[in-house]
């Protein structure tokens, strides 16, 4: 579980905040969509909560640990797929893989069936003696993503992941998230994609300018939409425009 409480974080030069007072609780046992426009603090606030920037204000649990006084113990319950993976392109794919696993103190055995596993379902079993500075964008993020699972995390992080990848790896992810939150774990999903949030989220938060405007289910959304629009047939709407008239209905509201 990921729990964030009145989080704010200001980046110098800058007279806005990038997140603004936000809480949110990310349960266990579901896949958890992240949606937003570009620039309204979807990243910013997953580099937060992963501990990459300290925030101004606020508190980070990870699973009940408080990021800011126990920030390794914090770290060790999550597996981060980033948007863009920058990887050592000097190593080998395997020589990456198992340096991750070192950090993580995963046992040989157990690094060589997760490895065995992750890398046989996206395509790169035959590649992990190659340069990682040899594949392409797509393998990379495959990589990436083998090595987020490497210590098998309770929270599972994902930042616009499915770039790049062909169908075939993008279907995996997606099953993976699912037998994920079926074991009970905590899986944080990134995307611009509205069709793939649509069939995989469970629940979904949507920021804006730093701030969140929505929690809840699609269907609660759904709902709410018709309520506040008074028009008939919103339960058939698509998330694109759902999302699309609450982050310009939101907006509306503040100017």
């Amino acid at each position: 579980m990921i729990e964030l409480f009145n989080i704010s974080k200001t980046y110098a030069k800058s007279d806005r905040k990038a997140v603004d007072s936000l809480s949110l609780k990310i349960p266990d046992g579901k896949i958890f969509g992240f949606l937003g426009p570009n620039g309204a603090g979807k990243t910013t606030t997953i580099r937060v909560f992963c501990g990459a920037l300290e925030p101004d204000s606020g508190t980070v649990l990870i699973d009940g640990i408080p990021m800011a006084e126990r920030p390794l113990e914090a770290k060790r319950h999550l597996g981060l797929v980033h948007d863009n993976p920058e990887l050592f392109n000097r190593l080998k794919a395997n020589e990456y893989l198992n340096f991750v696993a070192d950090v993580f103190g995963i046992s040989a055995e157990e690094r060589r069936l997760r490895i065995q596993e992750y890398s046989g379902r996206f395509g790169l079993a035959d590649v992990l003696s190659a340069s990682i500075g040899g594949f392409s964008r797509g393998m990379k993020q495959k990589l990436g993503v083998i090595a987020s699972l490497i210590h098998d995390p309770s929270n599972w992080v994902l930042d616009e992941p499915m770039v790049g990848l062909d169908p075939q790896s993008a279907f995996e992810l997606k099953e993976i998230m699912r037998q994920r939150t079926k074991a009970g774990r905590c899986v944080f999903f990134s995307t611009h994609v509205m069709e793939v949030a649509e069939k995989v989220c469970d629940e979904l938060a949507i920021i804006d300018k730093g701030k969140i405007i929505f929690t809840g289910t699609i269907d609660a959304l759904r709902r709410r939409r018709e309520g506040v629009e008074g028009r008939k047939g919103a339960e058939e709407e698509s998330l694109e425009r759902l999302f699309l008239e609450l982050v310009d209905s939101s907006r509306g509201e503040t100017t």
